[in-house]
């Protein structure tokens, strides 16, 4: 998959801290990696598939950023990480160590690589290429954690989140996790309910480029960041639109420039990039005529970058800082 919200009261001021350091807070702003246990760990993944590991999972790898965020937030350091430049593009809710090793691409790790670190575990995506998972699975276990679910983005979440604690022995810090969420996304409707803005229709997209075409990828009701525009009370602008279809997965769907005219006039349009990505809206669409007619280009509003829309609770409480700062 392609990178497939101010006075404020204290969550929101909290979502900004996390946001500006890069890492969570207490719980889970511990870096020590979890102690090691004589316990044996039995779970199930998201393949249905037991798992027994000889203890918590201290030395782990990651194929996807989602697995990667959990880790991080949750105090455990990734030993393996796919494409470590990628990831601290578009992922600047936590922060990697310099010392993790780049392991690949998400959908082809090195299995040479993998072979090198001695791993206790491997958290993977059902996304790799035919045969990966029964090559890693000859060394070391596999735990398959799913992208997400459109039927239940944020629930998604909080599996994964708690499938990957489970594995390294940090459900303390998983709960913490979810306590500052539901903090911030509570304290966050209510500054929006203050400014007058709490059921405001939001259209929230990324785009990118190829030669002349520019695809824009609309963010569904069944999106990880729909989810949360809902949990603060928002409208998803694209709802409204027929005939646009979104993946059973992440909620993602896919339009051009003139499908935007069939979104409401008084939507508000957001948008987000990776650092340094060229920026389709305000760079090529400046002057398309399409583009600069509909009511709500002119105030069309670029996030901060690097929020990762598929991210765990730590991107989620950034993007809720952004959204209560951009609609107040």
């Amino acid at each position: 998959m392609r990178h497939t919200t101010a006075s404020v009261l204290s969550a929101v001021a909290l979502a900004a801290t996390l946001a500006a350091c890069g890492t969570t807070d207490d719980p889970a702003d511990d870096d020590e990696a979890p102690e090691s246990s004589a316990e044996p760990i039995t779970l199930t993944d998201a393949r249905g598939e037991e798992i027994t590991l000889e203890g918590p999972a201290v030395n782990v790898a990651g194929t996807e950023w989602n697995v990667i965020e959990y880790l991080i937030s949750l105090g455990v350091q990734p030993v393996g990480v796919s494409d470590i430049e990628g990831f601290e593009k578009w992922n600047n809710s936590v922060e990697l160590s310099p010392e993790a090793t780049d392991i690949g691409t998400r959908g082809e790790p090195s299995l040479d690589t993998l072979a090198t670190l001695d791993l206790d575990a491997v958290f993977v995506t059902d996304q790799l290429v035919e045969g990966a998972v029964e090559q890693i699975e000859e060394n070391t276990p596999v735990i398959v954690v799913p992208g997400g679910d459109a039927e239940d983005p944020i629930g998604q979440m909080w599996d994964n989140l708690d499938l990957v604690a489970q594995a390294t022995g940090t459900e303390d810090r998983a709960a913490g996790l979810r306590e500052q969420f539901d903090e911030a996304v509570a304290d966050g409707r209510s500054a929006l309910a203050e400014a007058g803005a709490e059921g405001s229709t939001v259209a929230f997209s990324d785009a990118y480029q190829a030669g002349e075409t520019i695809t824009i990828r609309p963010f569904g009701e069944g999106s990880l960041i729909g989810g949360v525009l809902a949990e603060l009370g928002f409208v998803n602008a694209w709802g409204t639109v027929e005939g646009l279809e979104f993946d059973p997965v992440y909620g993602l769907g896919a339009t051009d420039v003139e499908g935007l005219a069939q979104l409401p006039d008084d939507s508000a349009f957001w948008y987000i990039g990776g650092a340094g990505e060229t920026d389709p809206f305000a760079e090529t669409l400046s002057d398309n005529s399409l583009w600069t007619s509909l009511p709500f280009s002119a105030d069309a509003v670029r996030l901060p970058d690097s929020i990762w829309m598929f991210g765990g609770p730590a991107s989620m409480i950034q993007f809720v800082d952004a959204a209560v700062e951009t609609a107040s």
